[in-house]
């Protein structure tokens, strides 16, 4: 009997090993797909408003590629961010730094929208940085960028912008939650301040309000605004006021990660009320036949021109070879 419980007890660890290294396994081919795999790259489109948007006629390959950072050896440039200062157009975005494996926020600027001068690394902490959400208001110029393995969401202001940033405050913290909050996005409406974000389990979009940008935040009473849902959760870009209605970008990760994104009409939004309906049943954006966005698209960041037309900071995943038309 002895014999036979050793046996068993043997058996049990041995399934135990295998299964943490069939993990071990699985953790390590994804972290060599997304190094030597297919690449993020940060493109423009353009269009009539910011939900028809295409690549511009001429000019559809990317504008920043992970070979144009000269600091640091980039495996990938996305989450684009921009802002406009004077007749100078500066572009934040992830780099994902090869030798420190997280990523660091980078800028480049233009004058025309065309040619894209890199400008080096501008915000770098201990832990992970991306999404750089960056904005401008009452003449000062803040950012808030995810940084999910920090535990919290940071508020920082340019000190000398646009490469000196101070974190200024912790507006969210992480403690009690299933999940850090990811990628945030605020916008200003009617006086007050709103915050979207996502918590990757159980795939939530949480919404915070506040008076302030420094707080307190607290979560709106319709939190969360959509749940359990990896189509419509987690927020793909700048939330913005378009025709007196706010809207909101969603990136999906059907079939796969960062695959396409989807744009919601906010019909109501207000401390205590929250209503959204789909802008179009068609996804702003989504993988193209370039070779440098074919496996998908995930972030949209839309600004519009004097003339009344839009542009769009765009980013996008490619495997490097061009593809049939979809």
């Amino acid at each position: 009997m002895l014999t036979l419980i050793a046996s068993i007890l043997n058996l049990a660890l041995i399934i135990a090993l295998l299964l943490v290294a069939r993990k071990a396994l699985k953790r390590h081919r994804k972290k060599m797909r997304r190094m030597h795999g297919p690449s993020w790259s940060i493109g423009l489109y353009a269009g009539p408003d910011p939900f028809t948007l295409r690549p511009i006629p001429g000019r559809e390959g990317p504008i920043l590629k992970a070979v144009d950072i000269t600091d640091v050896d980039a495996r990938l440039v996305a989450d684009p961010f921009m802002v406009k200062q004077g007749s100078t157009y500066h572009l934040f975005f992830e780099m994902m730094n090869k030798g420190t494996n997280k990523g660091d926020i980078g800028h480049a600027s233009s004058t025309d929208l065309n040619s894209w001068q890199y400008g080096g690394t501008v915000l770098s902490e201990p832990f992970h940085l991306s999404y750089p959400y960056v904005f401008q208001h009452e003449e000062k110029t803040f950012m808030i960028p995810e940084a999910g393995k920090s535990g919290g969401i940071h508020l920082y202001e340019a000190e000398r912008f646009p490469d000196r940033w101070n974190r200024t405050a912790t507006i969210l913290e992480g403690e009690g939650r299933s999940a850090p909050l990811q990628d945030p996005s605020v916008i200003r409406h009617e006086g007050r301040w709103y915050l979207f974000s996502y918590a990757p389990e159980p795939r939530n979009c949480h919404l915070f309000v506040a008076d302030t940008l420094e707080g307190p935040w607290k979560e709106h009473p319709k939190s969360p605004i959509v749940t359990a849902s990896r189509h419509y959760a987690r927020p793909g870009g700048r939330v913005i006021l378009y025709n007196g209605n706010v809207y909101r970008y969603s990136q999906d990760s059907v079939p796969s990660y960062g695959s396409k994104v989807w744009a919601f009409r906010i019909s109501e939004l207000t401390p205590t009320t929250y209503r959204e309906e789909a802008a179009s049943d068609t996804p702003v954006i989504t993988g193209g036949t370039e070779p440098w966005n074919n496996e998908g698209m995930h972030t949209v960041d839309p600004h519009q021109l004097e003339d009344g037309s839009w542009i769009a900071i765009v980013d996008g995943i490619g495997n490097g070879k061009r593809v049939s038309a979809k």
